[in-house]
């Protein structure tokens, strides 16, 4: 638990649920969980025992107005959550929303607007931007290490868990698709994507989504439920080395490859892979702990609701082009980023407190 000086942030969960009993075990072990709110009586109980010294509710209006609690985090089915956040940023809480942010791209705006007129922190749970090894790849591409990036791939495959409410794109591909807007630095223009249903109708299980960024870069992104093995790889291609993330097996490779010309013609160069060191730190103490920072200090997080807003649109165009078979879909560029910058002041710092 993190020792602040001063008043401490008091943080509750809504949702103890798949997702949520990972929050609040997390939260418990990096900070501390002030209270707790779930429906059901079985997941209340887990909470319990997760958190003993929580308070527990059985309705997230009671946490929500409790003028306590300075900040929520919002882990309930993804249909609930505009509703709660925006009555939560409405009762002057700081919030955290598991992805997707909401259903449509509209709600969202509406959350980032409102959040900002209220100067509240508003923060989206895209999880792997808080992997060690994606901040790793970001600093070697920023160092010009892996010079101009030419493409990026994205798997993340495994058999099951298998939905029959959502498909594989929306299952899987927020947390790519974020990842890749972060280690590219631009966003796209276009999108293509195909897929299949093969266990229930209109549910696809396998998706292959292409992404042309407007730097020319592009970004490929295969997610399934349907495969023979576990993958969760990540591979990056630049001018000058190339580069692979293995999350299954935890290893980063960089390796000195390249291709060069040689009177007119193409060359591939091929060198030694070389393992790089990254934090062993689990993403999600690192995400946690980054949002009880940007509760204590009243600054932004480095996942917004305005990029939120841009997975959402991205998704909802990758949607329209499987239900078209892969027709490409232009998407509109991206309006002016009204938010600030990642650590720079939301609010009058009535919270404030030394950063973690």
């Amino acid at each position: 638990m993190q020792n602040w000086n001063g008043s401490t942030p008091r943080i509750a969960v809504l949702g103890c649920g798949g997702w949520g009993k990972n929050i609040i075990r997390t939260l418990e072990r990096v900070h501390s969980v002030a209270a707790i709110a779930d429906p059901s009586t079985e997941a209340r109980n887990l909470g319990s025992q997760l958190a003993p010294d929580a308070k527990v509710f059985d309705d997230p209006a009671s946490v929500i107005d409790d003028p306590t609690i300075d900040a929520v985090m919002i882990a309930t089915p993804a249909e609930t959550h505009f509703e709660l956040a925006k009555r939560a940023i409405l009762a002057g809480k700081d919030v955290f929303v598991e992805k997707p942010m909401t259903i449509e791209p509209g709600e969202s705006q509406q959350l980032t607007d409102l959040a900002k007129k209220h100067g509240r922190v508003l923060m989206v749970g895209h999880l792997l931007e808080y992997h060690p090894a994606i901040l790793k790849l970001k600093e070697l591409i920023l160092s010009g290490e892996l010079g101009e990036v030419r493409y990026v791939i994205s798997n993340r495959l495994n058999l099951g868990k298998i939905r029959t409410h959502e498909n594989a794109l929306w299952s899987f591909a927020p947390h790519d698709i974020a990842v890749l807007i972060r280690l590219i630095g631009a966003d796209p223009i276009q999108v293509v994507c195909t897929g299949g249903g093969y266990v229930s109708p209109n549910v696809a299980d396998v998706t292959v989504t292409q992404l042309l960024f407007s730097n020319g870069t592009r970004g490929h992104i295969f997610v399934s439920w349907l495969h023979p093995y576990k993958e969760q790889k990540l591979i990056i291609v630049g001018s000058k080395k190339m580069a692979s993330f293995d999350d299954v097996a935890r290893e980063l490779v960089l390796y000195d490859q390249r291709v060069d010309w040689n009177d007119g013609d193409p060359v591939a160069v091929k060198g030694e892979g070389t393992p790089v060191e990254f934090d062993s730190t689990s993403p999600l103490d690192l995400e946690c702990a980054h949002f009880v920072n940007a509760v204590a200090t009243g600054t932004n997080p480095r996942t917004t609701g305005s990029d939120g807003v841009k997975v959402l649109n991205i998704l909802h165009a990758a949607q329209r082009s499987m239900m078209l078979n892969g027709a490409p879909i232009n998407l509109d560029p991206s309006p002016n980023d009204q938010t600030t910058a990642e650590g720079s002041p939301v609010r009058d710092g009535s919270l404030a407190q030394p950063a973690l």
